[in-house]
């Protein structure tokens, strides 16, 4: 049974779709408008079944052409539920118009219960989905449809691999071992060394192999094309852990120059509309979430003032949008004129300049809340890139190549770096390949995303110092 997991694991997602939806026709149905009149007689249910095969069948269709039956493991269920709504949206109008054409006059039906039916339609399936996929990653974690992985390159980005692996049993990876070039036959982290990379095809056929990681950041195209061609077994699954150049590239389009052929490898995203529109979200997020926390603010202010002395809130100066400086508002977490001898210093885990309710405040990131003023006075934004003092920036730009690239847009409260676990005493070098690309695949959704991921995990980040 374990073996035909990924068919049962479609067919019954199918399944779900399908009793989802017709779960959302039959309460729009029920919730239609019920009045009645000696010429106005409303039709039983059995009516309108026609009309709810239609949009059944327009849904499995649109789902199809979305790939939402392509079993993907560690796509975001955010990012799902976001395709979903997007394919739910357009079956139902699909649905619409076939009933139209093959009914014509045929059915009258109240457009007050499409819209019913739109909007169950989002939730129930929506909900299917997340019951699904909970229970699928359940059964990943017990074996069940488990992917046999095998990762080429035991160097940084291959333990790094291994350990997101390790991690996330719900995602029903199974680590086979690892393929380099230098280590064959030793044990990294526990897991073997099989082999070189010059073996990849016989390992696969050797070891049942269903899925490859190539985590080799800093080969040549030509090399990545050399691993990939050993692979002679089409069944075999490949991903490519990139390098910060791949990251920038992702969204290639060839366009021309008067029939000169020119690759366009980056498009900059916020401008014209775009630009706009975020600052909008800013405006309107940051004034509800000040109105919104206010007394808590207060509160905190007070918490500060009486714990030691100095003010309750302070300014630090940052680098923000095209590396320019600006006051940034938090709470102050330390004792006052913590870098009197030592000068600016990096923070760190358990720092011993933190007073006792700065300790809290920067476990629970309560020390930023008053960044929220930064935003709505247009200094920073409510995502984007962490925003550094002036002497690290110059430190760290120096060291990491692109890194002042972060600052082609505004500094943020929060960013995918930081929802990815990579905030307070992390690797910069990590940091600013998430900020680069998040600057090069920005979108309204995305920063809708970040915003979700982070009210979601900001009580549970085991980085925050």
């Amino acid at each position: 049974m374990k073996r035909h997991a990924p068919f049962v694991f479609t067919a019954t997602m199918l399944g779900v779709d399908v009793a989802m939806t017709c779960l959302a026709f039959l309460l729009a149905y029920l919730l239609r408008p019920r009045e009645t009149t000696p010429t106005v007689v409303i039709p039983p249910f059995t009516y309108y079944l026609g009309m709810m095969g239609l949009s059944v069948i327009a849904l499995i269709v649109v789902f199809f052409f979305y790939k939402l039956y392509h079993l993907r493991r560690g796509t975001s269920r955010l990012d799902e539920l976001y395709s979903v709504a997007s394919a739910v949206s357009i079956s139902v109008i699909v649905g619409m118009a076939l009933t139209t054409f093959v009914y014509r006059t045929e059915i009258d039906y109240p457009r007050v219960m499409i819209v019913y039916f739109w909007g169950l339609a989002l939730l129930l399936v929506g909900l299917g989905r997340v019951v699904h996929s909970t229970l699928r990653s359940a059964l990943y974690q017990r074996g069940w449809g488990e992917s046999r992985v095998l990762i080429v390159g035991a160097g940084e980005a291959g333990t790094m691999i291994l350990e997101k692996i390790r991690v996330s049993p719900q995602l029903g990876y199974r680590p086979v071992g690892f393929l380099d070039d230098t280590r064959a036959g030793q044990t990294v982290f526990g897991l073997p060394v099989l082999g070189k990379t010059a073996q990849l095809g016989d390992i696969v056929h050797e070891q049942r192999i269903n899925e490859v990681i190539i985590a080799l950041p800093e080969a040549s195209h030509q090399d990545l094309l050399s691993v990939i061609a050993r692979c002679e077994d089409g069944r075999v699954s490949i991903k490519v852990f990139p390098d910060v150049f791949q990251i920038m590239a992702a969204e290639v389009n060839i366009g021309d120059l008067n029939g000169l052929p020119l690759l366009t490898m980056r498009d900059v995203a916020l401008r014209g509309w775009r630009l706009t529109a975020k600052r909008i979200v800013d405006v309107v997020g940051s004034a509800l979430v000040l109105i919104f926390i206010s007394p808590l603010l207060l509160f905190l202010a007070l918490l500060v003032k009486l714990d030691s002395p100095g003010p309750a809130l302070y300014w630090q100066e940052r680098m923000g949008l095209d590396a320019k400086p600006f006051p940034c508002f938090k709470f102050r977490s330390m004792r006052v004129n913590a870098e009197e001898e030592t000068g600016p210093v990096w923070a760190t885990r358990d720092d011993p300049r933190r007073t006792r309710i700065g300790a809290w405040l920067r476990r629970y990131s309560l020390d930023e809340l008053p960044n929220f003023i930064n935003v709505f006075l247009g200094h920073m934004s409510l995502v984007g890139p962490r925003p550094e003092r002036p002497v690290f920036v110059e430190q760290f730009r120096q060291m990491v190549p692109r890194y002042m690239e972060r600052h082609q847009e505004k500094a943020g409260i929060t960013g995918w770096a930081q929802v990815n676990g990579l905030r307070g005493d992390t690797s910069i070098w990590e940091r600013t390949k998430y900020d680069l690309y998040y600057i090069e695949h920005w979108s309204l959704w995305f920063d809708f995303k970040i915003m979700i991921l982070t009210l979601l995990r900001f009580l549970r980040d085991p980085n925050a110092i």
